[in-house]
Formats: C-alpha cells, sequence, structure tokens
C-alpha cells in the first residue's frame, strides 16, 4: 500500500508515525511546501521572546530523522499543485529544483492546515507588518527585532497567538497594546473572566484597545497604524486576527467544503473523494457538547486525528467523537484555561443552561504560596450535564481543568463533581479540592437550598424598590469598595441585626467571594427571607464593573 501524505506538522507527522507503526511494509511519502517536517508550532512566540533560546528546540523531526525512525520518505520544499481523485495521483513542485512530477496513490491524507487571516487593509505589505505561523515567519520576526531593536509594538487580534506575543513583546521591554474589535480579548471566555485577563495584562503594562479595527497602515520610518477610533504610531504590527483553512487545492480537486472553506469529513476522517482522507486545522469537526459543525484548529484535536486517519486507513475502525476546544493560556504568570461552551455558543446552541461562579484556593490557604482561581461552570437545566467551564487563576489551574474537561467528556453531571475524590496534600490542593466547590454550589442551586443573581444583575436591582442588597463582609473590607445602595451588616453580626431587615423585600447578599453570602442567605432563608447570592462575590463584580481589579486582591498569594 502506498500512502501520500499533503503536509506535516501535527496532523501529518501523526498520521506517519501512526501508519509505520501499524504497517511496516507500508510506503509513506510526506510532502511539505515548506522547510520544516514536525516543529513546535505552540512554542514560536516563545523563542521570539526569548524563553525557548535554541533555534533547534522548535524542530520536533527532522526529514533525516523521520526517515532513521519510520523509514517515512519525507520531501520538503515540495508543493503539492493538484490532486486527481479520479486517477488517484498528485502533482507535485519540487521548488529547488523548479521541476514537475505525479505521484500515485492507494491512499491520501490531506493536512495542509490553517493559514493566517491577512485583511485587505492599504500598507499590510510593510516589512514591519508580520504574521505567526511557521518557523520563517518567527525568524523573519526574531530577525527584524534583534537588528532594529524595536521599542514599541502593536499586536492585532486577541486570541491565542495575539495574547502570547503581546506578553512576549512586552517581556522584551517594548511598549505594547493589543487591539480587538469586539468588546473583549480571547472569545473563548465569557465577559467576566476576560475582564480579568484584560485587567492583569494591564497591570502587566500591555494597553489593550477594544472594539477598535485596522483602516490603514503608513510605513515612514515608523507605522502610522489608522485604526477605527484612534492612530497609533509603533515600531512593528503583528497581525493575530485568526485563520482559516489552506484549502485551496482541495476545493479544486472537487473536496466537499463547508461556509468557511473547511473540508467536510466523516467522524473516521474521510471526505467525499473515496480512498481521500483530511485533518488537522484544514478540517470542519463537530462539537462535542452540541454535535453541530465548527472550525476549532487546535495541536491536540489535530493529532488525534491524525491517528483515527491512519488506523482506518489500516482497517483499524476508529472515530473521532469531536472537538471540545480544551485549551489554555500563559498570560505572564496568570493560566486562562477553557473547556466546551460558553455563555455565548449555549445560546446559540439553545441550550437552557444555569451556571455559577467561585473564587478557591490553589491548595489549603495555610500552606505558604496559596492563590485563588476563578472557576465557571456551565450546564444544561434538564441533564444537569456540565456543557463548558473556564478558569482564570495563576497555580493549579491546569488539572483542575483537566478534570473538568474530563467530566464532560464522560457525561457528568455538575452534581457528580461534589463525589470526586482527587489529590489533596496541603501543598497541592484542599480536602475539599476546588472542583469539588464548584460541584457543592452547583447542588445547592439544583436542589433549590440557593438562588443566585450575577454581576450584570446588579444595576437592575439598585432601581428596584423591592429588592435590598446586603453587604455582610468586614468593615475593612467595606472601605476597599461597595455596591451603591447597599445596607452593610458584617455577617457575625447578622443575627443580631435582624430587626433591620423588611420582611417585604427580596435581599440579595454578597461577600466578597460567595462563601460567606451563601452562609447569611442560609441563616435569612430559614428565618423565612427571600435571599440570592452574587455569584463569585464582590470580588468579581468589581473585576468587571470597575477598572484595574484582577483574580487576585491585593495580596498576589493570600488574597488578603
Amino acid at each position: 500500500m502506498k500512502v501520500l501524505i499533503v503536509g506535516g506538522v501535527a496532523g501529518g507527522a501523526s498520521a506517519a508515525a501512526r501508519l509505520r507503526r501499524l504497517d511496516e511494509g507500508c510506503e509513506i511519502i510526506v510532502f511539505e511546501r515548506g522547510e520544516h517536517i514536525s516543529y513546535a508550532n505552540c512554542g514560536l512566540p516563545y523563542y521570539i521572546g526569548g524563553v525557548i533560546t535554541e533555534k533547534s528546540e522548535l524542530l520536533l523531526q527532522t526529514p533525516q530523522s523521520f526517515k532513521a525512525r519510520f523509514n517515512v520518505d519525507v520531501r520538503v520544499k515540495n508543493e503539492v499543485i493538484a490532486i486527481d481523485p479520479e486517477l488517484k495521483s498528485i502533482t507535485v513542485r519540487d521548488l529547488i529544483k523548479g521541476v514537475t512530477y505525479s505521484e500515485t496513490y492507494d491512499k491520501l491524507i490531506l493536512s495542509m492546515g490553517a493559514k493566517p487571516v491577512m485583511p485587505p487593509i492599504e500598507g499590510i505589505e510593510s516589512e514591519r507588518v508580520f504574521s505567526l505561523r511557521d518557523i520563517p515567519d518567527t525568524f523573519r520576526i526574531k530577525n527584524y527585532i534583534e537588528n532594529n531593536k524595536p521599542s514599541s509594538a502593536l499586536v492585532a487580534g486577541g486570541g491565542y497567538i495575539g495574547i502570547e506575543m503581546a506578553e512576549n513583546l512586552r517581556e522584551l521591554g517594548m511598549d505594547v497594546n493589543i487591539m480587538v474589535r469586539s468588546n473583549q480579548i480571547f472569545k473563548p471566555l465569557d465577559y467576566d473572566l476576560a475582564r480579568c485577563v484584560q485587567n492583569y495584562m494591564s497591570d502587566k503594562g500591555v494597553g489593550i484597545l477594544l472594539n477598535s479595527a485596522t483602516r490603514k497602515i503608513e510605513d515612514n520610518g515608523r507605522l502610522t497604524v489608522t485604526l477605527s477610533d484612534r492612530t497609533i504610531e509603533t515600531d512593528m504590527l503583528i497581525m493575530a486576527t485568526g485563520v482559516t483553512p489552506e484549502t485551496e487545492l482541495a476545493r479544486d480537486a472537487g473536496i466537499e467544503l463547508d461556509s468557511r472553506g473547511a473540508i467536510v469529513v466523516d467522524s473516521r476522517m474521510r471526505t467525499n473523494k473515496n480512498d481521500i482522507y483530511a485533518v488537522g486545522d484544514a478540517v470542519e469537526v463537530r462539537d462535542f457538547v452540541t454535535g453541530e459543525a465548527t472550525f476549532v484548529p487546535l495541536a491536540g484535536p489535530a493529532n488525534k486525528q491524525g491517528r483515527i486517519a491512519a488506523d482506518n486507513i489500516c482497517g483499524i475502525p476508529s472515530e473521532y467523537t469531536g472537538t471540545q476546544g480544551t485549551a489554555i493560556l500563559k498570560v505572564f504568570d496568570m493560566t486562562v484555561a477553557t473547556t466546551g461552551l460558553n455563555e455565548r455558543t449555549a445560546k446559540a446552541a439553545g441550550i437552557d443552561f444555569d451556571k455559577t461562579c467561585i473564587y478557591s484556593n490553589s491548595h489549603a490557604d495555610y500552606y505558604p504560596g496559596a492563590t485563588r482561581m476563578l472557576i465557571k461552570v456551565l450546564w444544561d437545566k434538564k441533564t444537569e450535564k456540565i456543557i463548558g467551564a473556564q478558569i482564570a487563576g495563576f497555580d493549579g489551574v491546569d488539572k483542575r481543568m483537566d478534570v473538568l474537561a474530563t467530566a464532560i467528556r464522560f457525561g457528568a453531571k455538575v452534581t457528580d463533581l461534589t463525589r470526586m475524590e482527587l489529590c489533596y496534600a496541603p501543598p497541592y490542593g484542599s480536602a475539599k479540592d476546588p472542583v469539588n466547590m464548584i460541584g457543592f454550589v452547583a447542588e445547592n442551586i439544583v436542589s433549590g437550598k440557593m438562588k443566585q443573581f450575577f454581576w450584570d444583575d446588579v444595576a437592575t436591582l439598585q432601581n428596584d424598590e423591592n429588592a435590598l442588597l446586603l453587604d455582610v463582609r468586614t468593615n475593612s473590607e467595606v472601605h476597599r469598595g461597595v455596591i451603591e445602595g447597599s445596607m452593610h451588616i458584617p455577617l457575625h453580626h447578622l443575627r443580631e441585626n435582624i430587626e433591620r431587615l423588611p420582611n417585604s423585600k427580596r435581599l440579595y447578599v454578597y461577600c466578597d467571594s460567595g462563601l460567606r453570602s451563601y452562609i447569611a442567605c442560609r441563616i435569612l432563608s430559614n428565618l423565612g427571607y427571600d435571599t440570592y447570592n452574587l455569584a463569585g462575590g464582590y470580588r468579581l463584580y468589581q473585576t468587571v464593573v470597575r477598572q484595574g481589579t484582577t483574580v487576585e486582591s491585593s495580596c498576589p498569594k493570600c488574597g488578603s
């Protein structure tokens, strides 16, 4: 059997390696238009920032190492320019020799990936404007920085690459602004958690320009970038405005594409053309939660898809069951992670969902070094199954998100989180792990023991004569800020001040994080009051509504 693979990196290289492990006699040829067959594309911003110091560390495999280990014929600088599904052949241009030749196949795997979106903006062809997709892009940016010593940079786009580039350029000492078209950065997050990230980046010296778009670029030795709401002078511009599937080759061969231009495949990674498979950032996937078609270019799914395509080619039934979008992002010292749906996508899918937010320490608070994380979980009201989660914090974010992602994958209800037995020792966690805690809170909501209100309800409640906002924080906490119009009774003095609270009003109770206010709600509910607890507490309200508050408060370790 002869298998041709168009494109390497995550999907193509994984498919080639899996094919060889399954079939020693298979002839495998990989064609790569660029110079590199398998490289650490997720590490490229960190090489630019100097965290990764050696070029060689970016190369996961070379043509020579792939040949030696897997007996795979890797042809770099060979561009596939046409596919003939009827003749089962491809046309290849050797970019070094300048000749064109053909190869036939029994099976063909397409792994062309995605390319950066470069909008048609006047001046975008300037040598001071960059995109970041591969190693040549990386070296171009790195060389420009080393040779020109820029003092400022503008990053267009607030996704993974945009945020990582903003961080790394800032760590190099540049004045950095990041601009996005919408009202928040990092769209996988809901607005409230995005504000945590935005405020933290601002604290680190990165300017955040929202609701802004690039109109024109002028290069006069420096760049003058005209935005929709202002003009910025900068030494370099990074275009990180997203990616689009690179599938012109597939389109010309009559392979079915969706409205985004992604290749349509079935669960076994087969296209509509016999014996042609497609994997990675070029393909349409199914959202694991909703089952709807979507486009999620991530390395983890691409690797899995390459393996699945190889399995099926070798006669092993294997199916791709959908993409959750589980991902994690480093933002200076902060860690941000997400999986499944957010509020926007859940609403678009027509799911009747509930949600909650908590703050929880990364490990036992009496052990030195504990930091707080903000956890948000969404669940389907009908089934109580978890449909999405988001976390922003410092230590321990990754392992909590991995637990929540696993829970979603195996269909857990939000109340099942209360029963999870997770690792505990004071340096690593708490006897009631943050995952357990989010389950306890959700269980109280599902069982009717607690009703919630949210940060965006406050403005309406301030004008509701039948509502009373009740602050149960300490006096020292109140001095740091309050929700206007609140009555203040510290939790420890609540019982002795019950007569101050009118039975005729609904009580909307808050503390710093939502824990003490829950205790207050239970006291008051048992006495016949109609109570609601502020999810995420005053800390989240202030983060979203006011400037300058991050996940942490004044003390970055203990939150005091």
